[in-house]
């Protein structure tokens, strides 16, 4: 694939780092998310000079820089842009890159590096970024001249946001920035070995289309694939013309409308009675855009035993890696729908399963027991969901508060839901919200976090206090590390090593010292007025939630098990 731009012929003598910020301007880079250090200093200095179009976020650490980057790539479907410095700057991202290329979250990481002359002495903040981050990108690139620098960024911006999506590195060493040329250098690039498969094989689609016309208990699987490749109407359509149910993987909530008739709820550990059990006695499991992970699947000899699986996924890896696949089709997941909408297609005969998928919904919807002594955290989460209208962009850390969220916040629209899913981050829900507002201006955007991981990246605050970026956080605060006490609770007879938080900070008054404004709530009764006060605030709200310290996160698929041995279910 081959692709250029027009540039100006007569140049005048610029060094490196100016010829970075023309190439982020030429790619259309509107936010840079960065932290300022030696080996970056040319860069910064060329922004300062050139007043970029772009605006750059300082962060306060540069984990909260990629996590922001995470969030805005999430909400906007462009690449998050990342700049840190050479050592720990870019050591410091290690955590955010695993994150993204485990979620496929489309990044363009620049790292600073000490001088081509001194690589491999073990200069000052030297570090071999490109060995650290090879297992956990799509691809990096340390330049070696100036004249390949417009190409290389070029090239990144369209791998990383290209076939299946993920974080592409360029380390860039200072050298490299301070050099001067008045030479006009093309960006155009060449890549004959990435050529991602966009459209199905017309024969899988034929495949595909006939055990769709034979299945008595067909179901659909919709992951984050689905939203990334904007095929949510393909998707509707799909649905409501086969009068498919319908359940989705953590990371595909939203790209189905949550509350329509047909969805089912999420499927996994944590999902719902109807999917998990819809999942197990299905004949036909059609999956699109979703990589079968262990978080899904529970015990691979359990899972859909009974059913024939298609699987639609532009990255053919995942076909097959997990569970045996009888109709693998690579494709773009729109095309594929687009291909299968356009099929001959017989409608199924599955009116009885329909019945059956119903009557689970209906019998065994989620449950909890409300508290008289402090606030319910799924209660908490419903109340978000209603006063919000269901029109947040919702994000949150990993654990029980992240589940509740996924289970009781009903997801219409895609791009709403950011949440760290593979690899499991605490500290990413805060600074995702970060960035996701500086995406989406124009939305509400609520960070639903736990009081551990918010304390992991609480410093972001600084960012939303400077900005007035009117995020609204809160922190459901069991005083905790709540789904490492439910596991030490079930599973390791209630022996809390490590996981009781003793001491917790007065989140109002630190929200305050960053010119946030804080509200602390302990009952119920508070909670709809605090949240209609926030949700209405002009600028960010920080709220204290102070809920049962003891609640757990049901249905839930203990670990060896099979969506059929489901813990804490409940007829209704």
């Amino acid at each position: 694939m081959e692709m250029k731009r027009e540039v100006n012929e007569a140049m005048q003598p610029r060094n490196g780092a100016d010829l970075f910020v023309q190439s982020l301007v030429d790619a259309g880079v509107d936010t840079l998310f960065g932290y300022p250090g030696g080996s970056v200093l040319p860069i910064y200095d060329a922004l300062y000079r050139n007043n970029a179009s772009f605006k750059h976020i300082l962060s306060r650490h540069e984990q909260g820089s990629i996590h922001a980057a995470e969030g805005y790539a999430r909400v906007t479907g462009k690449p998050g842009v990342v700049l840190a410095t050479s050592g720990p700057g870019a050591t410091n991202l290690i955590t955010g890159i695993a994150d993204a290329i485990m979620d496929s979250i489309p990044l363009v990481i620049f790292t600073g590096q000490v001088a081509h002359q001194v690589i491999g002495t073990d200069a000052f903040q030297e570090s071999d970024i490109m060995g650290v981050t090879t297992p956990i990108t799509k691809y990096n690139y340390q330049v070696e001249k100036l004249s390949e620098l417009p190409r290389v960024i070029n090239e990144a911006f369209h791998i990383a946001n290209s076939g299946r999506p993920g974080p592409v590195l360029i380390d860039i060493p200072k050298n490299i920035s301070e050099e001067i040329s008045g030479e006009v250098y093309d960006n155009s690039f060449n890549l004959p070995g990435y050529q991602p498969t966009t459209k199905p094989n017309p024969l899988q689609i034929v495949k595909l289309s006939e055990a769709l016309s034979r299945a008595k208990k067909p179901i659909v699987l919709t992951g984050a694939g689905t939203q990334f490749a904007g095929a949510s109407e393909e998707l509707f359509e799909f649905i409501q013309k086969y009068e498919l149910p319908i359940t989705s993987t953590l990371h595909g909530l939203g790209t189905y409308p949550g509350t329509d008739e047909l969805f089912i709820g999420m499927a996994g550990m944590h999902g719902t009675y109807a999917a998990n059990m819809a999942l197990h006695d299905c004949d036909l499991l059609i999956n699109i855009g979703a990589r079968f992970d262990d978080r899904l699947t529970g015990k691979l000899d359990h899972f859909a035993p009974k059913a024939k699986v298609a699987h639609i996924d532009i990255d053919p890896a995942e076909i097959g890696k997990n569970i045996h696949t009888e109709i693998p089709v690579v494709s773009d997941a729109k095309e594929a729908l687009k291909a299968l909408l356009n099929s001959d297609i017989k409608q199924p005969e599955h009116k009885e399963w329909m019945e059956e998928v119903r009557k689970n919904k209906e019998d065994y919807p989620l449950w909890y027991n409300r508290s008289d002594e402090a606030i319910s955290p799924q209660w908490l989460v419903e109340q978000v969901y209603e006063l919000s209208e269901g029109k947040a962009i919702v994000t949150t850390d990993v654990g029980q508060h992240q589940m509740w969220a996924a289970q009781f916040y009903k997801f219409d629209k895609p791009n709403r839901w950011v949440t760290s899913g593979g690899l499991g981050t605490m500290g990413f829900g805060f600074p995702a919200a970060v960035g996701a507002q500086l995406g989406a201006p124009n939305d509400l955007v609520v960070s639903i976090v736990g009081d551990a991981g918010f304390q992991m990246t609480l410093h972001e605050l600084s960012i939303i206090h400077e900005r007035n970026l009117p995020v609204k956080i809160v922190i459901v605060n069991n005083a905790a590390l709540g789904m490492v006490r439910q596991w030490q609770e079930s599973f390791y007879e209630e022996r809390y090593s490590e996981s009781i938080l003793q001491t917790n900070p007065d989140f109002v008054k630190l929200a305050e010292s960053y010119g946030v404004k804080g509200m602390k709530i302990d009952s119920e009764k508070d909670v709809p007025n605090a949240l209609k006060e926030a949700f209405s605030y002009d600028g960010p709200v920080l709220i204290d939630a102070r809920v049962v310290q003891k609640e757990s996160v049901y249905p839930m698929i203990a670990p060896g098990k099979g969506h059929h041995e489901m813990l804490g279910v409940t007829k209704s």
